[in-house]
């Protein structure tokens, strides 16, 4: 009976496992932040060859950061994870950003499609040299992504009707 028992909770034990294993996606945990979009998916959006460089992970262990560059624009990458759920998600950072952008005189515009929010700011005339920039994230329980797009000069501004199509291609990847 003894035996019975315990080869129960070892069959119980090992099923547990199993499905703890297929219900965990493997990408999840060995996806990088270059990973979250290709060099030519960047090129149809930009127009314009990107070479990705991994910046590693910024020193807390939560962040990665994937940097490109193009003749135009300047590629930035973020994958933040092992977020607690409600609690130290990058949200507030953002919002930040974009009020401090509005106080010094940026014009900003930001858009939600369901988990993705794009936005793109406008510099003012005496801060132009900051650059014209598009940013769509990615928000899930324990992770989030962004991808953000730097242009030198207005003409050469990414959209966010561009942008985001790559956002929504993320979002399947981490």
């Amino acid at each position: 009976m003894i035996a019975r028992v315990s080869f129960l909770w070892v069959l119980l034990a090992c099923v547990g496992a199993i499905v703890m294993i297929v219900a965990t996606p493997a990408a999840a945990a060995d996806i990088k932040a270059c990973d979250l979009v290709t060099p030519s998916e960047l090129e149809s959006v930009l127009g314009a060859k990107v070479i990705l460089k991994s910046d590693g992970t910024i020193p807390g262990g939560k962040t990665e950061h994937c940097t490109g560059q193009a003749p135009a624009v300047a590629v930035l990458l973020r994958l933040v994870t092992g977020l607690e759920p409600g609690r130290d998600h990058p949200d507030g950072k953002e919002k930040k950003d974009i009020e401090m952008a509005k106080s010094m005189g940026g014009q900003v515009e930001v858009k939600s499609f369901g988990p993705v929010t794009c936005s793109t700011i406008l510099p003012s005339a005496k801060l132009a040299q900051m650059g014209y920039n598009t940013t769509c994230t990615v928000n899930k329980d324990r992770a989030v992504a962004g991808i953000e797009v730097t242009a030198k000069s207005r003409k050469d501004m990414i959209s966010i009707e561009k942008l985001r199509p790559l956002a929504e291609k993320m979002a399947g990847r981490f």
